[in-house]
């Protein structure tokens, strides 16, 4: 299990804190990635600290763009009397990880928290730099998210893990994945990333099953719901990363809809993460069914591959 240096152990009264939080999406008081944050709000509040929140949201490339303003999340923080800083992409610093933005964010407070687990696969500026420059500890969400993650690597076997979306470079990690797995299942767009989809339900190594497209791509077949749903049906552990077709889309549905709530429904240990896959646990009532959900989608599948994150790292050394 990772150290991590907790909270509860660092001196946080009357004092200034740089709290950097998950806002990559929409000013939702009930949105997962906000509301995970309440818990180190409210220990913070009773501690009297002043709370300086640090976020990103979107990609602006180092330029101001109005639509990505943290400002509208500002009323959501008001009630632990936190100042929303603004969008720290806004400044090309924070991506190029540069030491002087760093520095001029550690001016603003005396100690710094790292609750933002789903930004933490990122050498960014207020990730992996700030540390360096002021005392510091994870949120409570954040250990949360360490300690679920890692019961991943000593798992009640067989272990699946389901990975599917849009995103290309989830490829990349169909491999290190199924050196963890007893199998992965390999949905969404990413079949059609990987070439050849003409032989019904593809096998690779005997641990990778990639799944079979429907003719416009937008779904899985019938098919590979079949197959995926026998493998599901064996599991012990099972993390699920990824909605299996376009979801969003009633007619492209089926896949996403079957292959999630036949998870939901297993006896395993169940993990979730990823922003779609988030939206989709919520339209088909699955949310409770779930032991952990991940904030994170690129973090949580990098954090199982690597067993550490950029953030992580940073918070050890």
């Amino acid at each position: 299990m990772i150290n991590l240096p907790k909270l509860t152990d660092l001196d946080v009264s009357n004092k200034k804190v740089l709290l950097r939080l998950d806002l990559d999406t929409n000013p939702d008081p009930n949105d997962l990635r906000i509301k995970s944050s309440y818990e180190t709000l409210d220990y913070l509040k009773g501690k009297a600290s002043e709370i300086i929140i640090l976020a990103h949201r979107g990609r602006p490339n180092g330029k101001i763009v109005d639509d990505l303003s943290l400002k509208s999340f500002q009323p959501i923080f008001d009630k632990w009397g936190a100042t929303v800083y603004e969008n720290l992409r806004f400044d090309d610093g924070e991506e190029k990880n540069d030491l002087e933005f760093a520095k001029k964010l550690a001016s603003l407070g005396d100690v710094y928290i790292n609750d933002a687990f789903a930004s933490s696969h990122r050498n960014h500026a207020s990730i992996v730099s700030l540390p360096k420059l002021l005392p510091y500890a994870v949120g409570f969400r954040f250990e949360k998210e360490v300690g679920n993650l890692s019961k991943v690597f000593n798992p009640v076997r067989p272990l699946v893990i389901l990975i599917s979306g849009v995103k290309k470079d989830k490829v990349n990690m169909i491999e290190p994945l199924s050196n963890l797995a007893d199998k992965v299942l390999v949905g969404g767009r990413l079949p059609d990333f990987l070439g050849d989809n003409t032989v019904s339900v593809r096998s690779q190594n005997g641990k990778i099953i990639v799944g079979n497209l429907t003719m416009d791509k937008e779904d899985i077949t019938v098919n590979t719901i079949e197959k995926f749903k026998e493998e599901i049906k064996k599991a012990k552990t099972i993390v699920l990363a990824g909605v299996l077709g376009k979801y969003e889309d009633e007619g492209h549905s089926q896949g996403t809809k079957e292959i999630f709530t036949a998870v939901a429904n297993s006896n395993s240990f169940k993990i979730v993460g990823g922003g779609d896959s988030l939206t989709a646990i919520e339209r088909y009532n699955l949310t409770e069914k779930f032991d952990w959900i991940s904030v994170g989608g690129g973090a949580m599948l990098d954090f199982l591959v690597k067993k550490t994150l950029p953030g992580i790292e940073a918070l050890l050394h």
